[in-house]
């Protein structure tokens, strides 16, 4: 194999993060859909760099919405995470990787919810040799430090590296650091080809 190491992104690779799926699994109404979604989705970004706390941002968000969403966000809020379906394909690889003694790593924009419900609601995540949840450390992708974080905290070699993510930025950034990667669009034969599994 071409690379000594292998780092997966969450979303989208390993489990599908769709926006919209996961809210219509809320939302009644298109109106109820479309007033949720401005307002739970305006501070994502934030969310997953970890400048704002999960709790009080889905309080706040909570406190704007028509008294007869309130409900329906908070359930959002405790509940979105089982609406990440595993990509069974992504897990079969995972699990040829690790029979070949391949390392594998998580390098994933999440926040701290997610980062803490991941590794119990994701059993396959306990194959991997380490993992990188942006919000806990307040840094995210396509920043470099949450690279330069992940390559200090396993000593890593970037140049031995290969980054399987579904967002041009952060595949750009990778590159940047001298880490070679591939944009992923859920085909796994692609993969294996670009890193000669």
């Amino acid at each position: 194999m071409k690379y000594k190491n292998i780092i997966f992104d969450f979303g989208n690779v390993i489990g599908k993060f769709k926006g919209d799926y996961i809210l219509g699994k809320f939302a009644s109404t298109p109106e109820d859909y479309n007033i949720l979604a401005d307002a739970i989705f305006k501070n994502w970004v934030a969310l997953d760099a970890g400048t704002i706390d999960y709790d009080q941002n889905a309080e706040d968000t909570i406190a704007e919405l028509p008294d007869r969403l309130k409900d329906t966000a908070r359930d959002f809020f405790e509940n979105w995470f089982q609406y990440v379906d595993p990509l069974p394909e992504t897990w079969k690889f995972i699990k040829e990787l690790k029979a070949r003694g391949v390392p594998i790593y998580l390098l994933s924009n999440a926040s701290t919810r997610f980062a803490e419900r991941a590794p119990k609601d994701y059993p396959i995540l306990k194959e991997f040799d380490g993992i990188v949840f942006s919000a806990p450390l307040k840094m995210a992708k396509p920043g470099h430090d949450i690279y330069y974080h992940l390559f200090n905290k396993y000593d890593l070699l970037p140049s031995e590296c290969f980054f399987i993510d579904d967002t041009v930025e952060n595949v750009i950034a990778s590159k940047e650091l001298g880490m070679e990667s591939i944009l992923f669009t859920g085909d796994i034969e692609a993969v294996k080809r670009a890193i000669e599994f």
